[in-house]
């Protein structure tokens, strides 16, 4: 064992939490016998929280018709970088979370879920703007300047989607009878 430098205690150090313990035994640099353990870090994995930022993201790319390269070319990563942060495969760090955030102009906290346990999950704004069309209707949308023509295009998707509701649930009561 070595004389001088310390103890195994004194030059072992965990580097996070993923850290997977094995143990050595072998020759040190100088001759001297080292006997101990050894971490090695394991990959990290992303998370539901991942995906979720990655969603938001995407969502308000798309709101303020940004494309991955714009916005990658902004941020400073390529458009590949982009979309696995928006798929959720990478991991969106601190820094450029805020940069993202700036750029789309809204607060850090709108990457991430706020759990309202009463709101229905169809009230959430993301999942709105996630389904197909729906960020190009709400541009049309913005672009009708009549108040009153703004009126009655919601109702007429109002009625729409109230005889589409009706349509999906006949079949459904006729196999009750």
């Amino acid at each position: 064992m070595r004389a001088a430098g310390g103890g195994l205690r004194d030059r072992l150090s965990i580097v996070g939490p993923a850290a997977e313990p094995r143990e050595v035994d072998g020759d040190a640099p100088g001759g001297d016998r080292e006997v101990g353990l050894c971490l090695t870090m394991m990959p990290k994995q992303t998370t539901d929280v991942d995906r979720l930022v990655g969603l938001r993201i995407t969502a308000l790319r798309k709101a303020r018709g940004l494309s991955q390269t714009a916005l990658g070319t902004a941020v400073g990563v390529t458009f590949q970088q982009v979309q696995k942060y928006e798929k959720g495969q990478n991991r969106v760090g601190a820094g450029r979370l805020r940069e993202i955030a700036r750029l789309l102009e809204v607060p850090v906290s709108a990457f991430f879920e706020e759990k309202d346990e009463s709101a229905a999950p169809k009230e959430d704004v993301f999942g709105f703007l996630s389904a197909h069309g729906a960020i190009e209707l709400l541009r049309a949308y913005a672009l009708i300047e009549n108040d009153q023509m703004r009126r009655d295009v919601l109702a007429i998707v109002r009625t729409v989607a109230k005889l589409g509701h009706a349509q999906t649930d006949a079949p459904e009561a006729e196999a009750a009878e």
